[in-house]
């Protein structure tokens, strides 16, 4: 038998399933520590001091300093991403807003043809059609 073959027999499921285990909990721990650097910048209630208090906390004693900073400051982690989703989420409803009543405004080509629409109907004097149509031309219909 090849030296493959010999590998198979001697790492058995039990063990696959523990490596797989410590890998997916190393996985984690990486995201609760970006999670909580992420935390330190975002809070705004924090002065710069005490985000570079935890930050080098963080960094030099990464399990403690995270375990700490989670005890400490956790309750209010998921508030703060809360209110930034919200933020973010109302910043870009005001800009879709924005856009689409930049958009929706109909260009003078379209009001002079709907004045002349009316205008052929008879809704509208000859007058009235001239002074509207300046008005449009001008850019004051809006």
């Amino acid at each position: 038998m090849s030296a493959q073959t010999y590998l198979a027999y001697d790492y058995p499921l039990l063990s696959v399933f523990w490596s797989m285990l410590v890998f997916f909990l190393w996985i984690m721990w990486f995201v609760l520590l970006f999670r909580v650097v992420v935390d330190i910048f975002r809070d705004d209630e924090m002065s710069g001091w005490a985000k570079a208090g935890w930050l080098v906390f963080t960094i030099v004693l990464p399990f403690l300093g995270v375990f700490v900073y989670v005890i400490a400051r956790g309750k209010n982690m998921g508030r703060r991403e809360i209110s930034q989703a919200r933020a973010q989420q109302k910043a870009f409803d005001d800009h879709i807003r924005e856009t689409a009543g930049a958009q929706s405004r109909p260009s003078s080509i379209d009001e002079l043809a709907k004045l002349s629409e009316i205008r052929a109907r008879g809704d509208i004097s000859e007058d009235e059609f001239r002074r509207a149509k300046e008005l449009v031309l001008t850019g004051h219909g809006h």
